[in-house]
């Protein structure tokens, strides 16, 4: 038992997807993620980082949702199904965060106040100057170990690129 116990007390691999609720190019990114989620499992931390763009109006109301998803235990299906409905959000807002939430069986109403009284602004805005920081100008970002690898347009082959470092960060 005792040569499991140097990668027990490591912990998990941690894998940073920057990301954006209006984003096409995230939407498509689930795959991988869900892939990777698969592959690794608990061996793998997979963290939601906000990236909200400009162009996209209701992006940082998005992101301030995802958070009271993720506070009320459900934030990979709230995300899941925002980004599965990127174009209802671009046309309806925050009535359709709202809505999502209650489908999954959230609090519709907190979602409604935590819009509202902002109480998830510093996180998101903390992202956001972090991801500025490390080079992120667009969605999806990873950043894995001390590697950040540009998605979107480009998605092609970044799993594999995200095993190998996961693979071989697990292995240190």
């Amino acid at each position: 038992m005792s040569d499991t116990t140097p990668s027990s007390t490591s912990g998990p691999v941690v894998l940073d997807v920057w990301c954006e609720l209006q984003c096409p190019d995230c939407r498509t990114a689930l795959d991988d993620i869900r892939a990777l989620r698969a592959r690794f499992g608990d061996r793998m931390d997979i963290r939601l980082r906000h990236f909200p763009l400009e162009k996209h109006q209701h992006a940082f109301a998005a992101a301030q949702a995802s958070e009271e998803a993720f506070e009320q235990g459900q934030g990979w299906p709230y995300v899941e199904a925002v980004l599965a409905g990127t174009e209802r959000l671009a046309t309806r807002g925050e009535s359709f965060l709202v809505e999502v939430a209650a489908e999954l069986g959230l609090n519709a109403e907190e979602f409604e106040t935590a819009l509202i009284d902002g109480r998830h602004i510093l996180i998101v805005d903390a992202d956001q100057a972090e991801g500025k920081a490390i080079g992120v100008t667009g969605t999806p970002t990873y950043v894995i170990g001390d590697e950040r690898l540009d998605g979107g347009k480009s998605q092609e082959g970044l799993r594999e690129r995200i095993e190998e470092i996961a693979e071989r960060l697990l292995a240190e």
